[in-house]
């Protein structure tokens, strides 16, 4: 999930930078080959924030299945419509329930510095890399990791509208595996090649790198206390030599 603060852009300004959003991640699918079409599934919403930080700490904290079994039986007035809030049997993330649950104030979700003011977000169904690098291309470009699309390839994305749309964009951060980045760590994340497959690559890489590393180290110490055992052995011996000359000749 990409967070960007918005500066009240018009309806036909959203309309211009989800156009060319959704046209990007669709030429995306197409040159992967992908028959999943995970561009139809990445929405651009605008947000309430009180609402959403609500619903953040509900979808963190709230666990219903770690909660005692509710009562078996629960009476209501059979001509009574409204149900009752306080019925421990109801634990939806709406329910009294839930919101008792996430209610402390130690329970702050780490989102929760950057929300403040006008803000929208890009929801993605699954992690991948290659789809936030291209949204971030388009959102919030950056060269030389993160170009913006030419204008001799991408006409529509320099209508003046989608400009207009685009410059009261601005990035926050993101929120990809439980985790939160900055705008730092998002595109350091966007950058990584091959997606999470490419990033287990590059960690087990290095752990064998480092293995190699401690192997070298070990022999190489392995090998100096040899040498030095051996040429203090050595020593010794010449010494024992001398000392036998010496009583031989006296």
């Amino acid at each position: 999930m990409l967070l960007f603060q918005h500066n009240n852009l018009k309806a036909t300004e959203w309309m211009g930078v989800r156009r060319e959003l959704a046209t990007a991640l669709r030429k995306l699918d197409e040159t992967k080959g992908s028959t999943e079409e995970a561009a139809e599934g990445i929405k651009v919403q605008i947000i309430q924030t009180g609402i959403f930080t609500a619903a953040l700490r509900v979808a963190e904290y709230f666990h219903p299945e770690l909660l005692p079994p509710p009562p078996s039986e629960q009476h209501h007035h059979p001509f009574s419509r409204r149900p009752n809030l306080d019925d421990p049997s109801l634990q939806h993330g709406l329910s009294r329930t839930a919101h008792e649950a996430v209610k402390s104030k130690k329970l702050a979700h780490a989102l929760t510095p950057l929300l403040s003011g006008p803000l929208a977000v890009v929801t993605f169904p699954t992690v991948s890399t290659a789809h936030l690098k291209t949204a971030l291309s388009i959102l919030a470009p950056n060269a030389p990791g993160f170009p913006a699309p030419s204008r001799r390839l991408n006409p529509g994305y320099h209508d003046p509208l989608v400009q207009a749309g685009l410059q009261k964009l601005m990035l926050l951060g993101a929120r990809v595996e439980g985790r939160v980045f900055d705008m730092e760590g998002t595109r350091w994340v966007g950058s990584i090649e091959g997606g999470l497959e490419g990033l287990r690559g590059q960690l087990v890489a290095l752990l064998q790198s480092f293995g190699a590393g401690v192997t070298n180290a070990l022999e190489g110490a392995g090998k100096s206390l040899y040498i030095t055992m051996e040429s203090r052995r050595t020593m010794m011996e010449d010494e024992g030599k001398e000392g036998n000359q010496d009583k031989g000749g006296s």
